[in-house]
């Protein structure tokens, strides 16, 4: 087995690489405007460090997000050409569900990713492996009562320490830790989500309604 791993759904521009037991290459930077010039690099630089061809991989693993539209599709369509290019599946994961496995947490807590116009993409996990509920999006104030108390993960509990006083890392996350979480739900038969957007609200650019269309004579 060999899996490699990709995110885009936040400013972190990550890929990996894992054989079934291990984690064997990682390449992560930071940078919220440039998934798409990042995330081949980062590839080629994973299967580098770990001396194998693309041709090597057996699976490919994506965080489906939740995630600013332009950025979480880069990774998805990056996955989906490369399972395409292979011949092999193409698994998804939610991104929020890899920030928990690397919170390494078991207790009660949540998970929270910045989802810009101060709101955040957020979750509550009863563990590192178990998620309660779906993901969603809302402003921090307005789910501060309901969450209070709890520990909270990730870019945007850091950046609202008003509604998220335990803020802690991970603040990002790792193509590691979904590789890592994905060969324990194969290892268990567990199943996957489909490799697709999720991105809980519309994205910023909208067509403009009762637009005046002009039509040659």
């Amino acid at each position: 087995m060999l899996l490699l791993a990709v995110d885009t759904a936040t400013p972190a521009v990550t890929a990996a690489l894992h054989d079934g037991s291990s984690v064997v290459a990682e390449s992560s930077s930071v940078d919220a405007r440039r998934h798409g010039e990042l995330l081949l690099p980062a590839v080629d630089r994973v299967l580098a460090e770990a001396g194998v061809k693309l041709d090597a991989v057996t699976a490919v693993v994506a965080g489906v997000g939740p995630g600013p539209y332009t950025g979480l599709r880069v990774g998805l369509v990056t996955a989906a050409t490369f399972g395409s290019a292979l011949g092999v599946p193409v698994y998804g994961l939610c991104t929020l569900d890899g920030l928990a496995y690397a919170s390494g947490l078991q207790e009660p807590f949540v998970v929270a990713t910045d989802a810009r116009r101060k709101e955040v993409y957020w979750a509550r996990y009863e563990s590192a492996r178990a998620r309660v509920g779906e993901p969603s999006v809302d402003r921090p104030a307005d789910i501060a009562e309901q969450l209070a108390g709890l520990p909270a993960v990730g870019a945007g509990a850091l950046l609202y320490l008003e509604a998220f006083p335990d803020a802690r890392g991970p603040e990002h996350v790792s193509a590691g830790a979904l590789a890592s979480l994905a060969a324990e739900k194969l290892a268990a038969g567990e199943a996957f989500l489909p490799p697709l957007p999720l991105y809980l609200r519309r994205p910023d650019a909208q067509v403009p309604k009762n637009y005046k269309v002009v039509t040659p004579k």
